[in-house]
């Protein structure tokens, strides 16, 4: 027995691993010193070399000098080189280790790919520009590929292209091939798009050229016509655009023909939850920014997008209810939009619902809409007045004032309160609990 242990610790030395006994009296695997990263102190999957000779995993040592340090982290040196460099002994010697201990559960680290670097990035993004000045799309298209693939490899990959300026290069490259048929330079268009969804958020620069009229129109024509897939990538862009907050951008999407039919088509036949918020979000700001809204807001009315809304409401999961609260409160800055909203049975119970049911936003944006639909009540009757209070409204709200809100929102909850006090009389109680049994308190 003692022989055979003496043997056991003379191969473990051999394979060049250290073992310890556990509490329990078994082997237990230790991973060998020069195998383990500097920083993380884990098996390398990935060993690199800096210019000091020290080796750590490559993920490690690039967020450290991400995080702007330009020193070694165990030498603490100046590093000559920001371009940490392979290292395929200790690659080859750690794979070899886990085949050999795989008994013990090691899985084989795969080899790892060589990640771009920004010579190539740049050199690929040059090679971009000059095929759009020859007008060549097969041969963008080849490019875009090219770096697209690069980026979904890695995410050190995808951070190395975006910070060389492939946003901008590609939505510059998307503007120059807008400017002829979009029919004919289809193919390249579409790649770009889908190069140009994994490089957001896009910096100025590229907003610009993406913001010009010429490649909004592409991007409508796209949202009208293209499959799922460019669908989905050209609402992004679109909202990319808007969230930029520049009025003018947003005046002259507005006055693209069919953009809010083709927006209004996401919504109502959704592709996924992701475009769907998206076309929320495009709406919002066009009805909201643009001064141009009453026409959109017109147009959105006889498409249908209220009682479309108020349904969305229903039953969603939180962004999407934001969203769409936010574009039903914006159309209610319409008179038509109000009757529409009042003439909708689920109005009352849904808008009475959301408050402190979903997120501050939410319960804001739900406020609002009361307020604008029964300051504007003109019936004797009550109308909907009387609808909010036999939902439950009048109680909400009071809960809402102990809670707490924003100036604005107290304010309007303070106008409903007196608008909703003076119907009070007309209806027969209702037990509050019943109401905020679901209730969670931010508090």
């Amino acid at each position: 027995m003692m022989i055979s242990s003496w043997r056991r610790r003379r191969a473990a030395r051999r394979a060049g691993k250290e073992q310890q006994r556990t509490e329990n009296g078994e082997m237990e695997l230790t991973i060998p010193r020069d195998f383990r990263c500097p920083i993380s102190l884990d098996l390398m999957k990935d060993p690199v070399t800096l210019s000091t000779g020290i080796t750590y995993d490559r993920e490690n040592i690039e967020k450290w000098i991400e995080a702007g340090n330009f020193t070694c982290p165990l030498t603490n040196q100046v590093l000559r080189s920001l371009e940490p460099i392979p290292n395929h002994t200790i690659r080859k010697r750690i794979q070899d280790w886990c085949v050999e201990n795989r008994s013990y559960g090691i899985e084989r680290i795969p080899t790892p790919r060589v990640p771009v670097s920004s010579k190539e990035v740049l050199e690929i993004l040059s090679e971009i520009i000059v095929s759009c000045k020859k007008r060549d799309g097969e041969a963008c298209r080849d490019l875009v590929v090219k770096l697209k693939s690069l980026a979904k490899e890695s995410e050190r990959n995808k951070r190395c292209i975006v910070t060389n300026g492939a946003g901008s290069v590609f939505s510059e490259a998307f503007e120059s091939f807008s400017r002829a048929s979009f029919d004919e330079n289809n193919a390249v268009l579409e790649e770009i798009l889908s190069a140009l969804t994994i490089m957001f958020p896009l910096d100025g620069e590229a907003k610009g050229f993406l913001g010009s009229v010429l490649a909004m129109r592409c991007l409508i024509w796209f949202l009208s016509s293209g499959d799922l897939s460019r669908r989905r990538n050209a609402v992004l862009a679109l909202r990319e655009l808007v969230l930029s907050s520049d009025q003018r951008k947003v005046n002259e999407l507005s006055e693209i023909e069919g953009a809010i039919e083709a927006l209004f088509k996401l919504i109502k036949d959704p592709i996924c939850p992701t475009a769907t918020k998206a076309s929320l979000t495009v709406i919002y700001h066009m009805i909201t920014s643009s001064s141009t809204n009453e026409k959109q807001v017109a147009k959105l009315i006889n498409l249908g997008i209220v009682s479309l809304l108020i349904e969305t409401l229903v039953d969603t999961e939180r962004g999407m209810c934001e969203n769409a609260l936010g574009v039903l409160d914006g159309i209610c800055n319409s008179g038509e939009g109000r009757e529409m909203a009042c003439n909708n049975a689920l109005s009352m119970p849904v808008l009475v619902k959301k408050i402190l049911r979903v997120s501050n936003l939410a319960t804001e944006f739900s406020v609002s809409i009361l307020w604008k639909l029964c300051k504007n009540e003109k019936r004797e009757d009550g109308g909907v007045l009387v609808e909010a209070l036999q939902v439950g409204a009048f109680q909400k709200l009071l809960l809402l004032l102990q809670l707490g809100c924003v100036d604005k929102t107290r304010e309007k909850v303070s106008e409903l309160l007196k608008l909703l006090n003076h119907h009070r009389n007309k209806i027969e109680c209702v037990d509050p609990m019943d109401n905020f049994k679901h209730l969670k308190r931010s508090f």
